[in-house]
């Protein structure tokens, strides 16, 4: 696993993606961190975890598209299948070398409310809550988007499903406010909602069921993408 994620990491930053990742990443945080606390006079940190939520909805399949399809699309794929390494590991190796980028990214945007400790009294209980959540349901994005990858060779339909299955699991949320707050639904829909478990940690609150929600969702995909690799090896 470690030569995996090690390879992966180098590849990332011996091509362009990493760089792409971090400048656009990096870049649009400070961005939405001017205009959601700066300008808004506001140490308020709710909308600007919420807006970067959505941000790396949209950002994160940047580095997942090619962890499998580029294998599949430069014939390397039965390479790695057959290397002395176990397929947990090699799955686990490239969500590592992906989850690493990407949280070293949300750390570095989060100490951005460092600056307003001069000018307001810092919630630091807040700001870690806030940054587990981030970091949590980015390793579900990442899971999915490896899961996608795995299925195609070709990057940007795998950007593009990966997109398409967070946006389902965000929108899950929207849909069941739209439902009366008694009707049973709501509470399922509200129960499977990343949105909705999100928002939880913004209002300041620390949810363990969540946690395992969010954890649970990205070990059924890593799974998935387990098993697709197991039956690929024996065909």
């Amino acid at each position: 696993m470690t030569a995996i994620f090690k390879r992966e990491i180098k590849g990332y930053f011996t091509g362009v993606i990493g760089y792409v990742f971090l400048v656009i990443y990096l870049a649009v945080a400070g961005v939405i961190f001017s205009f959601s606390t700066m300008m808004s006079m506001s140490s308020d940190m709710s909308t600007y975890f919420t807006f970067m939520l959505i941000f790396s909805a949209v950002t994160l399949p940047l580095l997942t598209m090619k962890s499998f399809s580029e294998e599949r699309k430069m014939k390397t794929e039965q390479l790695v299948l057959t290397a002395p390494i176990s397929i947990p590991a090699m799955v686990f190796g490239k969500f590592l070398a992906s989850y690493v980028i990407y949280a070293g990214a949300t750390v570095l945007t989060s100490l951005y409310f460092l600056f307003l400790a001069p000018y307001a009294p810092l919630k630091l209980a807040e700001l870690l809550g806030n940054m587990l959540a981030l970091l949590l349901v980015g390793g579900v994005f990442v899971a999915i988007g490896l899961f996608v990858s795995s299925l195609t060779e070709n990057q940007l339909s795998a950007a593009i499903g990966t997109i398409a299955i967070i946006l389902v699991f965000l929108g899950i949320g929207l849909l069941s406010s739209l439902l009366p707050s008694s009707y049973w639904l709501r509470f399922v829909l509200d129960a499977l909602s990343i949105f909705t478990r999100f928002q939880t940690f913004v209002n300041g609150y620390f949810d363990l069921a969540s946690v395992i929600y969010y954890l649970s969702v990205a070990g059924v995909f890593i799974w998935l993408t387990i098993r697709i690799f197991d039956r690929r090896r024996f065909n």
